[in-house]
């Protein structure tokens, strides 16, 4: 019976193990992760402490990519001592309650995670497709009879995502942004384009390998299927129409003659329905240019 994963963060209770009966000692976390990482991937591991009526002790919440990972672990593990003298017991989560509803995107560095333990480190590949700066000036704010012109960075990144064994190619698109209280300052002003760069990029990432579906079948072999559903407008441009209408995007954003309320609403319908609003940072797989 073949299994599906995704690059997604586990929410569903079939791949989450309730663990109870630790004692407590340091490391407690580490131990847990050495012993239950033997069955496959885990996406996080969190030890607490007992409710007081529970007595002294702790439990933990473990979870893992794969289903039938969690399955194996939990036949194996419960009623074993592992690391600690007295058993543990070990339960496949049963309840969705307490669990969250919403599908979230993997960071980037999950998703590099996830494709090295699958696919192998050679087994895939990323590359820029292009990087651009969209920025422009968001207006003056008054503070104390001073004028501080505030500047928002934005950077808007394209990534393609390739895995040459499975003969698949994915792309993603995505837009990093933050605000520079003092525009004037030259050193913070390259530290947040630097912060921004990185944030576009791994962004841009994380939605290319949400477009990859991972089918592991019985005998641990991997199969890639493109996940359409995760499609975009971008994905039905060549890297040339890609790029035109980012430069397109720069223009829109840096032409002072149009009016605030103008811009801001043009920048929106030509952006927000094309970009995740998780974030997270580059990954060393793909070289930023700087």
């Amino acid at each position: 019976m073949a299994e599906v994963v995704e690059f997604r963060v586990p929410a569903g209770s079939a791949q989450t193990l309730l663990v109870w009966g630790l004692e407590p000692e340091p490391g407690l976390e580490h131990s847990l992760f050495s012993a239950f990482s033997k069955f496959g991937l885990l996406y996080s591991v969190q030890a607490h402490r007992n409710a007081a009526v529970a007595g002294p002790g702790y439990y933990a919440i473990i979870k893992f990519y794969s289903a039938g990972d969690a399955s194996r672990a939990q036949r194996t593990c419960n009623g074993q001592r592992l690391f600690q003298k007295s058993p543990l017991k070990v339960c496949v989560c049963t309840k969705q309650k307490g669990f969250q509803k919403q599908v979230l995107a993997l960071n980037s560095s999950k998703c590099q995670e996830l494709a090295n333990h699958y696919l192998g480190f050679n087994g895939w590949s990323s590359r820029i497709i292009t990087l651009q700066n969209v920025s422009g000036f968001d207006g003056e704010n008054e503070e104390l009879g001073k004028t501080l012109q505030k500047r928002s960075v934005k950077y808007l990144c394209a990534v393609e995502v390739t895995l040459p064994n499975h003969g698949v190619r994915t792309r993603g698109v995505a837009l990093g942004e933050a605000d520079v209280e003092n525009g004037e300052d030259p050193l913070e002003f390259v530290t947040a384009t630097r912060r921004v760069q990185k944030l576009a990029v791994g962004k841009a990432l994380s939605s290319a390998f949400q477009k990859i579906l991972l089918v592991v079948l019985e005998n641990g072999k991997v199969v890639v299927e493109y996940n359409s559903s995760q499609e975009e407008p971008t994905d039905f441009l060549t890297e040339e129409e890609l790029k035109g209408l980012i430069q397109r995007a720069d223009l829109t954003c840096n032409d002072h003659k149009r009016s605030e309320q103008q811009s801001q609403t043009e920048s929106l319908l030509l952006l927000k329905p094309l970009f995740p609003e998780e974030s997270s940072l580059t990954s060393p797989a793909i070289s930023l240019p700087l």
